[in-house]
């Protein structure tokens, strides 16, 4: 069974005419839960608003009053990037109670995975400022709450940007161990190979800078050869999955080589590595609405456990560059081991 959660709310944050983070994203969601033919399987979320004490757990008083502030006002641009209308406030503290609200269902046996449409995404938020489309990082507030209940968790960012503010979070933070694979050169600028967490938290944050044009055998690469040995000396409890979609070939605002049947192995390797009931998948990125649909249609059966290949759809991809990074990870990972 596959926990999903939907809400009108988050469709009502609009960033504007023409901007690629648009509530039209969660209508091709939509169309690819119902296309994944997993009617039966699927058990209905409702989420609720993220408490004062979640928030205060990644994000400052001052950021949180500001957004409150900007959203009373009518909203308005934050940066360049990031634009508030007037319901957005709302719609990202609900976006930020939908992990907590997923991780509390399935303590209680409710579903084996939950996947949450949420907007706006996370996992470029900083604990003081909203960037990169997101104003709260939803991940983050989840993993804070359960690492504070006394569990381990492993975030991994599969999203084509550097999720900055996940690993801002987290650095020095033990409890969290944070991956992504993303493109590199690439807005926001980090996420280098050398950048592996700090004091108690050093080893716990692993970046995979991966050239334009990487394709699935490099990801699934990556998961063989770097993560699944992080995870098993990790041993987390839970694994958090920052699920952007913009690493599909067709993503307007990136470069890199993936197909949707490379989601669909890359969301079953990773599944591998905590036991059912334990797995959560927010939505990030992932701007043609095409391949954002056909992505999730893909993705959502291999989060229950649904063997990648059973239904027809993009192959996965091959032949594309990369392998020296994931090499290059390794061996980083055996030195400091």
């Amino acid at each position: 069974m596959l926990l999903v959660c939907t809400d009108p709310l988050f469709e009502a944050h609009d960033p504007g005419r023409g901007h690629p983070e648009r509530p039209e994203r969660l209508r091709a969601v939509a169309a690819g839960i119902a296309r994944a033919g997993m009617r039966e399987a699927i058990v209905p979320l409702v989420a609720r608003d993220a408490t004062d004490t979640e928030l205060r757990s990644v994000h400052t008083a001052g950021h949180l009053a500001a957004l409150a502030a900007r959203a009373d006002a009518g909203g308005g641009p934050l940066d360049i990037d990031t634009v508030m209308g007037s319901d957005s406030w709302a719609a990202a503290r609900r976006a930020a109670g939908a992990g907590p609200s997923a991780a509390a269902e399935l303590r209680r046996g409710g579903a084996d995975a939950a996947f949450l449409a949420v907007r706006p995404p996370g996992h470029h938020a900083l604990p003081a400022r909203a960037m990169g489309f997101c104003l709260l990082n939803n991940v983050a507030v989840t993993a804070a709450s359960l690492a504070e209940g006394g569990e381990r968790v492993l975030v991994v960012d599969i999203d084509a940007h550097h999720g900055n503010g996940t690993q801002d979070t987290f650095y020095r933070d033990p409890r969290v161990c944070y991956v992504s694979l993303h493109e590199w050169p690439l807005y926001p600028g980090t996420g280098r190979l050398e950048e592996t967490g700090e004091g108690e938290g050093l080893g716990t944050t692993c970046n995979l800078p991966l050239p334009a044009g990487a394709t699935g055998d490099v990801y699934l690469a990556a998961l063989d050869e770097v993560v699944m040995p992080l995870a098993e000396r990790f041993a987390p409890d839970w694994l958090l999955i920052s699920a952007g979609f913009d690493a599909h070939r067709a993503d307007p605002l990136t470069g890199l080589g993936l197909s949707a049947g490379d989601y669909a192995l890359v969301t079953a390797r990773l599944c591998e590595l905590v036991p059912p009931g334990r797995v959560i998948a927010f939505l990030e990125g992932g701007y043609d609405l095409g391949a954002l649909c056909a992505c999730v249609q893909a993705t959502l059966p291999a989060l229950v456990g649904v063997p990648p290949g059973a239904q027809e759809g993009e192959a996965p991809t091959a032949g594309g560059p990369g392998g020296a990074v994931v090499r290059a990870a390794a061996d980083l990972r055996r030195r400091s081991a």
